[in-house]
């Protein structure tokens, strides 16, 4: 058995099938998706300038879920609930803190802060919040109190500048504007010299934040010198100086005898090297040896007799070594 549909039920199921699909796709582009059972968690603020529904969520930088949805707590519109969906499973304790944190140009994120319980938030608890101010917040919250006061501050210069102008004569006045031209010239002047790119001032602290980083850089090997250096002293505080000292004293006084016995005339080597008859002895008994020698060598047979009916050369004996002969040819 065939159904036939007709042309107009055919269009409605079409009709019917794009208003799903487009509710589904616009829901996941907002970060909503209706057939996702992930677990959710609430946080409650006073502001969420700046925070939209799809925004990611983000746990030490790590992206674990998005904004899902947010809502109205109660007519009044004192708080607001915030939705948080998780894309991932995350154990979170349940001091954890969730804030809203803005970057330069106010865009807000949210993010969370880990705690440290050992109990982990379940699917449809709620987080402690906190805002964290952004940079441009911290700027104005520190401007707004300065401002105010150089408000007031000039209100009452002005005050006192119509005061100071009724009492005074026109030379007077002229000498008082005249001050203040000059003041003002002094501080253009000091402005120049605390300019950190042309004046010599803001240089000069440039300069000393650099020192100051290296210092900072270099800490720990001064540490460890300063440790090195109260090494070295202790272990010098610990030598015996007096005793060292003292065998110092003994050596140099026992060289000093070894010495003077050395230069004495009455020891064997106080003779050897003072007595100049001793050393001409001892170089004629070293000449009339090698005379000997070279003789020795030139005539053996005069000394040994090789020969059975030969005999001993006698006669043309050496005076002089061979070298003093040569060197005279």
């Amino acid at each position: 058995m065939k159904f036939h549909l007709n042309n107009e039920t055919k269009i409605g199921i079409l009709a019917v099938v794009a208003i799903a699909l487009l509710i589904l796709g616009f829901n996941f582009l907002k970060g909503r998706d209706l057939f996702d059972k992930s677990r959710k968690l609430y946080a409650v603020f006073h502001s969420v300038e700046g925070l939209t529904t799809s925004n990611p969520v983000t746990i030490n930088g790590l992206q674990v879920g998005t904004v899902y949805k947010m809502m109205e707590k109660n007519p009044n519109l004192d708080s607001i609930i915030v939705t948080i969906n998780f894309t991932k499973e995350i154990n979170i304790p349940v001091n954890s803190l969730a804030f809203i944190e803005k970057d330069l140009l106010g865009t807000a994120s949210l993010n969370i802060a880990l705690g440290d319980s050992k109990q982990l938030t379940s699917n449809g608890d709620y987080l402690n919040t906190n805002i964290k101010l952004g940079l441009m917040d911290e700027v104005k919250s520190s401007l707004n109190p300065a401002l105010n006061s150089v408000n007031g501050t000039l209100k009452s210069l002005d005050s006192v500048i119509k005061v100071v102008g009724s009492l005074f004569d026109p030379a007077t006045k002229f000498n008082i504007q005249k001050i203040v031209s000059n003041l003002t010239a002094s501080s253009a002047s000091l402005q120049g010299l605390l300019n950190a790119q042309t004046g010599a001032l803001g240089k000069t602290l440039g300069n000393m934040n650099n020192v100051t980083g290296n210092l900072a850089a270099q800490n720990g090997t001064i540490n460890k010198t300063l440790s090195n250096l109260d090494t070295a002293t202790s272990k010098f505080a610990r030598l015996n100086l007096d005793e060292t000292l003292a065998s110092l004293n003994k050596a140099v006084a026992g060289l000093n005898a070894a010495v003077a016995k050395v230069n004495s005339p009455e020891g064997s080597v106080g003779l050897l090297l003072n007595d100049k008859k001793l050393y001409q002895n001892l170089e004629n008994t070293s000449r009339s040896l090698n005379i000997l020698l070279d003789d020795l060598r030139v005539n053996p047979k005069r000394y040994v007799s090789i020969s059975i009916f030969g005999k001993k050369e006698k006669g043309n004996y050496l005076t002089t070594p061979l070298d003093s002969l040569k060197a005279k040819k």
